[in-house]
Parts: C-alpha cells; structure tokens; sequence
C-alpha cells in the first residue's frame, strides 16, 4: 500500500529542496489534511531518493547550549542534572521496607554496595537476631507458609537437602505444626533412602 496519491508525491519532490523532514511533514498534513509522521516522511524520502539538501551540520564557531556544563559519559549537563550529595527522587531510606515480586518482604540495610549488600530479605534478618547467622547450605522457611508472617516462631531453619525432601513428598503446609511434623519425616525420608543405597 502507497504512503502517497501521485499528486502527494508530486508535490513532496517539488517541496522538498532546502526543508527539513519534520517541516515536510507538516506541509503534507496541512495541504492534504493528512496524519503523517516525521518518521514516515524520513523513511519516504530515503526510500525514493530524495535529498533536502539541506546541511544538519554545526557552523564553524557554534557554541553548544550546554557548554560548560557537567554531565555523565560526555553527554552535556542541564539544570536538572544531580548535584554532588543530592539524593535520587525515588531514594528510599536505610529501614524502608518493600515486597518483591515473590512476595518477600525486603528492607533495605544499606546505602552503599551493589544491591544485595543494600536490600536483605526481613525473615533472614529477624531469624538471625534471633539466631545467629544462618549455616551455610541452609534456607529459612515459614512455618505456616505466610511470607508476611515474620515472627521468630514462624521461622523454621532447615537444610537445602531437607528443602529437596519436603518440596518432593509434598511435606509443606500452611499448619505450622504440620510443616514441623512434615521436616521429621522428611529426616525419616532421607534415613530410608541411606539405607536402601
């Protein structure tokens, strides 16, 4: 299907001398009461070959209107650029807490770092006060399944190997006391498997 009549593209060749895409533009949508796209008109142009003639080149002496200015990359700088020791609008404070996608609740612990040294997610964190550091190998669960419930009551350290175990007899419930009866047959799991190896 043609972008342009006979008549459009007629008039486009004979107008195109000396204007800019986007000033074509205009003209073709004034004239044939159109709602074409500066866009549209660059790739007509570079498709029919026509040339503007028309230099986009700076002027020997030109002076940048950012001139003088900072700004990341060599990219010139604005007014509202970031000022040494300004903060992001969207800045969120050490202690701000926020759920992600799965459904974890995260609080930020720091302002510096790549982002698992900034954000941690508040059941680790609860447990540990609680707790000390969680062993290496190991997960904390919910014991009733509730990511929003983060008391150290609901929290129930087990190794990945028991994770393995429980995920694969369907062992988790949203009963915390069935979770806990669930974690020592997943251990009665494990030891039949030893045995019969």
């Amino acid at each position: 299907m043609r972008l342009f009549t006979k008549e459009q593209h007629e008039f486009l060749v004979e107008h195109v001398e000396g204007r800019t895409t986007k000033e074509l533009a205009e003209i073709m949508n004034n004239k044939f009461n159109l709602s074409v796209s500066k866009q549209q008109i660059h790739y007509y142009k570079k498709n029919h070959r026509l040339v503007s003639n028309i230099s986009t080149a700076f002027n020997k002496g030109h002076i940048p209107k950012n001139k003088g200015t900072k700004g990341l990359y060599n990219s010139g700088g604005n007014k509202t650029s970031f000022k040494k020791g300004q903060k992001a609008h969207n800045y969120k404070p050490v202690g701000y807490e926020r759920t992600d996608c799965y459904g974890y609740v995260l609080v930020k612990v720091n302002d510096e770092g790549p982002w698992h040294k900034r954000w941690r997610h508040k059941h680790k964190i609860v447990w540990e006060e609680a707790n000390g550091p969680i062993p290496p190998n190991h997960v904390i669960l919910f014991a009733d399944q509730n990511k929003e419930n983060i008391v150290a009551e609901n929290l129930l350290l087990v190794s990945r190997k028991q994770l393995a175990t429980l995920n694969k007899q369907d062992l988790l419930s949203n009963n915390a006391e069935l979770t806990k009866t669930g974690i020592i047959m997943a251990d009665l799991y494990q030891k039949i498997s030893e045995r019969t190896k």
